[in-house]
C-alpha cells in the first residue's frame, strides 16, 4: 500500500490563517468528522508537508495541535491532480436504467475545476435549471504514488486512501437528444464548477484494507434515496485501478470516482423524475469514512 503517516486526513483553516493546512483529526474512529467540525469541537495534529504534498510519504504528522476554524475537502486544485469517473458500475443501477452491464468500464473525466468543499453549496448554472440535476453518491479512490500498467493484484498498493464523493450531475444535459443527439454526453453534464464535492476526510489504505467491504448511502432533506453495499460493483478498486493505468499514469493525487448506487433521482419517464432543487440538503455516508454534507443553491 501507499505508505502514507496518517491514517486519516483533513484539510482546512484555523483560526489564525485562512491558508488551508492538513491534519490527522484527533477523534475516535469513526467519529463524524464534519459533525464534530460543524460543532465547533475538531482538532487535529498538523500535517508538515514539502513541494510533494500530503499524499506522499514523507509528509509527517508533528504533535502541533490546532483548532480547526473551517473544514474544507480533503483534496485542493494544488494537489488533485485529475478526476477520473466510472459510470454504470452498480449492478442495481444498470438495472434500474434498463441497460445491460458494460463490457468493461465506462469512463469519463471531470475537469479539477469540479471539486468542491464539504458543507459548501454546489451552484447549479442557469443553463441547467429545468429540473434536471441529479446526484449520485460514490466510493472514491486517492491515488498515493504515481501508477501506469499496474496489475490487478498489485492496484491496491498505489492508493492512499478513500473518501466520500456525489457526482453532481445535469440529466438533460447528459442524455437530452435535442442537446446532445443520440450518444448520452457525461463530461459536459458533470463538469460545471463544485460538480464533484468531496470529505469530509480521507481514510488510509491501511485503515480500510478492503473497499468491498463497505456501505454507502445518500439522503436529500433527510429522505433516504440510495444504500448499497460496496459489494454490488461490477468493476472492483482493483479491477478500476488495473484498468485505468493502461497506458496512462495516474499521477499521485488522481481522484476515481468508482460509481453510484441505484437510486438517483433522474431516471426512466421525467415525469417520476425527483430532480435536485435550489435549498436541498444532502448527506453522503460510507461506513468507516464518514458523512460529506452538501447544499444545493441555483445560480
Amino acid at each position: 500500500m501507499s505508505r502514507v503517516a496518517w491514517s486519516r486526513l483533513i484539510r482546512f483553516t484555523t483560526s489564525n490563517s485562512k491558508l488551508p493546512v492538513y491534519g490527522e483529526p484527533i477523534a475516535a474512529d469513526f467519529s463524524d468528522i464534519g459533525a464534530l467540525a460543524d460543532q465547533g469541537k475538531l482538532e487535529a495534529k498538523l500535517i508538515q508537508t514539502d513541494e510533494t504534498g500530503p499524499l506522499s510519504e514523507s509528509a509527517k504528522v508533528t504533535e502541533k495541535v490546532v483548532k480547526v476554524d473551517r473544514l474544507l475537502g480533503p483534496l485542493g486544485f494544488d494537489t488533485c491532480t485529475d478526476i477520473k469517473c466510472i459510470g454504470l458500475n452498480y449492478k442495481k443501477h444498470i438495472q434500474e436504467g434498463g441497460r445491460s452491464p458494460p463490457p468493461l468500464p465506462q469512463v469519463f473525466i471531470k475537469p479539477v475545476t469540479s471539486l468542491g468543499d464539504y458543507n459548501e453549496a454546489v451552484e447549479i448554472p442557469k443553463c441547467a435549471q429545468e429540473g434536471e440535476a441529479d446526484y449520485e453518491a460514490e466510493l472514491v479512490v486517492v491515488i498515493g504514488k504515481d501508477a501506469k500498467n499496474v496489475s490487478k493484484e498489485d492496484a491496491l498498493d498505489y492508493v492512499a486512501g478513500y473518501t466520500v464523493g456525489d457526482d453532481v450531475s445535469t440529466r438533460k444535459w447528459q442524455r437530452n437528444p435535442e442537446r446532445v443527439g443520440g450518444v448520452p454526453q457525461w463530461a459536459f453534464s458533470k463538469g460545471f464548477d463544485k460538480f464533484a464535492p468531496l470529505g469530509p476526510v480521507i481514510v488510509s489504505s491501511k485503515v480500510i484494507p478492503d473497499p468491498s467491504q463497505l456501505y454507502i448511502s445518500l439522503t436529500v432533506n433527510g429522505d433516504l434515496r440510495q444504500q448499497s453495499p460496496t459489494a454490488d460493483l461490477l468493476f472492483n478498486v482493483p479491477y478500476i485501478i488495473s484498468f485505468l493505468s493502461q497506458g496512462t499514469t495516474l499521477r499521485r493525487g488522481t481522484v476515481i470516482m468508482t460509481g453510484t448506487p441505484s437510486g438517483v433521482g433522474c431516471t426512466g419517464p421525467e415525469e417520476k423524475w425527483r430532480p435536485l432543487v435550489d435549498g436541498d440538503e444532502l448527506e453522503v455516508s460510507i461506513s468507516e469514512i464518514g458523512t460529506l454534507r452538501h447544499t444545493i443553491r441555483y445560480e
